[in-house]
């Protein structure tokens, strides 16, 4: 048998979405922008799938939503521009991110401070989120843009985005969420929370790599990232990638619909899956509490073993998992978001993440019980790390407990 829990760093494309992107290579392959029948053929798709990516976040006719070729783009476009636009051309040089963004938003940021922008990475509590109270005491007249990712990508973990946006919308700040963890998992809803941005990306919802999207409140002005043409009202230019944007946009009509349906089935099969890790391997923890989560989402510690020997043998048994971000898997150093959160560097190189999709079954969570237990007792058989004393029962993992 073959696993894949690695949700979080891509999905499969769902069949139906591939199925409706296809004619697009080979039939209707004109260029939106020409004005020959070819290109006007695809018009009408592409207005579908920008209704059905208004939908999916409850975007109004008001907001903007600009195709992008990912996430990464997006977040980008965003921290370079508020750059430009407020920084550059007015009085403000200030930035707020968190410790645990993604890459393309803390790398952005470091280049910015090499720009002379002041960033301030607001710490994670011992549940790995950053509270509402936080942001608002950091928060100065200089401040032109928070950026808070809507869900942590290792963890799971959801931030309270919506009472960070009304802080946000009362002190006259711009706001960013990266929404790439959450968009397709839980619900967003752009008319119950205030984002002025949110960044989201197909592969993450089962549709096509290589699409992405930037949410713009009240279609705000935003500097250019790319410029040339006058593609997606001059916003973006480059030529339209049709069956990629129709691909995203059936990916996430599929993702958000029965959505309470979806999360129950994978949340389920998640809380099974975890406690049966808890419950038969001693000095296991889990990070954070499991209903402040993405429902697919577990990041697991077992003392004594190194996440990357873990990693090996859950391959060998046909598992796909990861040690936390995709973007940074290369990067043998301690988990970042566990460092954050109060983890030993001990603890920090044990963490596994396992992330579950709607296409996960029964057999799969089974599967990864028997392996996992197995590849544990391997490892801690030859560790020189792990004491053999009395073992602590699992759990989720706070800062305190993590240290003990």
């Amino acid at each position: 048998m073959q696993v894949y829990m690695d949700n979080n760093a891509t999905t499969m494309t769902d069949p139906k979405v591939v199925e409706v992107m296809l004619p697009f290579f080979s039939e209707k392959f004109g260029n939106p922008n020409s004005l020959h029948d070819y290109g006007r053929a695809t018009h009408p798709d592409i207005a579908k799938a920008i209704d059905q990516v208004y939908s999916a976040v409850n975007a109004s006719d008001n907001d903007d939503i600009v195709f992008t070729s990912c996430a990464t783009e997006s977040n980008n476009w965003v921290l370079k521009s508020v750059w430009v636009d407020k920084i550059l051309n007015g009085d403000k040089n200030h930035i707020i991110t968190t410790e645990v963004e993604h890459p393309s938003v803390l790398s952005t940021c470091r280049f910015l401070e090499e720009q002379g922008v002041n960033v301030t990475y607001l710490p994670v509590n011992e549940q790995g989120i950053v509270t509402a109270q936080t942001l608002a005491g950091f928060i100065t007249d200089k401040t032109a843009l928070v950026s808070v990712m809507w869900a942590n990508n290792e963890t799971g973990m959801i931030f309270p985005i919506k009472e960070m946006g009304e802080i946000c919308k009362e002190k006259g700040v711009l706001f960013h969420s990266d929404g790439v963890q959450a968009v397709g998992k839980i619900p967003v809803d752009m008319q119950d929370v205030h984002v002025d941005f949110m960044s989201m990306s197909a592969h993450k919802f089962h549709g096509p790599k290589g699409i992405g999207a930037l949410y713009i409140r009240n279609s705000q002005p935003l500097s250019p990232l790319l410029n040339g043409g006058e593609h997606m009202g001059g916003r973006r230019s480059g030529t339209l990638n049709v069956p990629y944007i129709v691909g995203m946009g059936k990916a996430l009509e599929l993702a958000t619909e029965n959505m309470e349906e979806k999360m129950a089935a994978i949340r389920a099969k998640r809380d099974r899956l975890e406690d049966a890790l808890l419950e038969v391997i001693p000095d296991t923890f889990t990070v954070g509490d499991r209903d402040m989560r993405t429902p697919n989402t577990i990041l697991i510690s077992v003392r004594g073993v190194e996440g990357e020997g873990m990693l090996w043998d859950l391959n060998n048994a046909h598992i796909g998992a990861s040690t936390g971000s995709a973007c940074a898997s290369e990067d043998l150093e301690a988990n970042t978001v566990m460092l954050a959160i109060g983890a030993d560097h001990e603890l920090a190189h044990t963490g596994i993440r396992l992330s579950l999709s709607r296409f996960t079954t029964d057999e799969e969570v089974d599967y990864v019980i028997e392996h996992f237990r197995s590849a544990v007792e391997r490892l801690r058989s030859i560790s020189s790390s792990y004491a053999k004393v009395k073992p602590t029962p699992g759990g989720e993992a706070t800062a305190c407990e993590m240290h003990h």
